[in-house]
């Protein structure tokens, strides 16, 4: 099945589950955002969510690093809301 995963075409198995998916693609789960279709899936839905053939998957990754508590806090702001979570 072809779907598109951060604007990249790849084939992935049929009946595949978002879970699945981030764990086939050794993906800390803790660690990303997934918006599927454009809408953003909670975790607690990933085990539930079956992906279709055409479907596009964002996904964003969360990075940890040196910086002040201002500058983080400003970097998960700025995540947040690229991934629509917050304006």
């Amino acid at each position: 099945m072809r779907v598109q995963i951060n604007g990249e075409v790849r084939e992935i198995t049929d009946e595949l589950k978002l879970s699945e998916l981030v764990k086939e693609l050794s993906l800390a789960p803790e660690r990303v955002a997934i918006e599927l279709n454009q809408k953003v899936v909670r975790r607690t839905h990933w085990p539930e969510t079956m992906l279709a053939e055409g479907d596009r998957i964002e996904i964003v990754h969360f990075v940890g690093g040196g910086g002040t508590a201002g500058g983080i806090r400003q970097q998960i702001g700025a995540v947040l809301t690229l991934i629509g979570l917050v304006r």
